[in-house]
C-alpha cells in the first residue's frame, strides 16, 4: 500500500484528494506522529524534511503537483487527459498554478489568517490581491470557454492541481464576483465528495 506523509494544512492534502478521487488505498502518516519534519524518525525517511512525500514501493516522490500528475497517469480512471494536447495542457496549467498563482494565493492567505494578527501586513495583502486579479481574470475566461473545466471540457487532474492552489481563497477577504466562471468552478471542485472526504480524514 502506498504511504503518504503529510501534516495539518500541508500540500499533502492535494495528493490525498487525488488518491481519493482515483479510489486508490493508501496509508496517511502525519509527520506529527513521528515527532515533526525535523525529527530523526522522519529525516531517516526523507532527509530533506519536507512534505508531502509519497512512497510507492521503492520510489519516494516529493512535490505535490508532480505527485498528482504521476498518480493520474498510473491509475487512469478519467483524471488523465486522453489526448496529447490535453496532457500537455494539464502539465502546462499545473506549472502555471505553481509559478504564477500559488505565491500570491498563499501569500494572501498568510496575511489574512495563517500569520498571527500582530505579524499581518495589510499592504502585502493588497499587493497579493492586485497580483491575483489578472491571473484570476485569465483563468475565468479560460473556464468560461471550456465548459467550466480546465482541460478537455471535463474534470481532470488539472482541476485538482489548480483548485488545490486556490482552496484557501473562499476564506480570504477577496471579492470573486468579477470572476463568475472561476467562482462556480472552484465551488464545484471543492464540493466534490472526494475533496470532502479528504478534508474529513487527512488533515491532521
Amino acid at each position: 500500500m502506498m504511504k503518504l506523509y503529510g501534516g495539518p494544512g500541508s500540500r499533502a492534502r492535494r495528493c490525498a484528494w487525488a488518491l481519493t478521487e482515483l479510489g486508490v488505498e493508501f496509508e496517511w502518516i502525519s509527520t506529527n506522529s513521528l515527532g515533526g519534519l525535523k525529527s530523526d524518525a522522519y529525516l531517516a525517511i526523507y532527509p530533506l524534511g519536507k512534505i508531502p512525500l509519497l512512497v510507492d514501493c521503492d520510489n519516494k516522490m516529493s512535490e505535490s503537483l508532480a505527485i498528482n500528475l504521476y498518480l493520474a497517469r498510473r491509475f487512469d480512471n478519467g483524471l488523465w487527459p486522453v489526448t496529447d494536447a490535453g496532457r500537455y495542457q494539464a502539465e502546462q496549467w499545473t506549472l502555471w498554478a505553481a509559478t504564477e498563482a500559488e505565491p500570491s494565493a498563499i501569500g494572501l492567505a498568510a496575511e489574512q489568517f495563517f500569520k498571527d494578527e500582530a505579524s499581518r501586513r495589510p499592504d502585502r495583502a493588497t499587493e497579493h490581491k492586485e497580483a491575483l486579479a489578472p491571473r484570476l481574470k485569465w483563468l475565468d475566461g479560460h473556464l468560461a470557454g471550456h465548459n467550466g473545466f480546465i482541460v478537455e471540457n471535463k474534470f481532470t487532474i488539472a482541476d485538482i492541481n489548480v483548485a488545490g492552489i486556490f482552496d484557501y481563497l473562499p476564506r480570504c477577504d477577496l471579492d470573486l464576483s468579477a470572476y463568475p466562471a472561476f467562482n462556480a468552478w472552484l465551488e464545484t471542485c471543492l464540493a466534490r465528495p472526494a475533496q470532502s472526504k479528504m478534508m474529513e480524514n487527512y488533515t491532521d
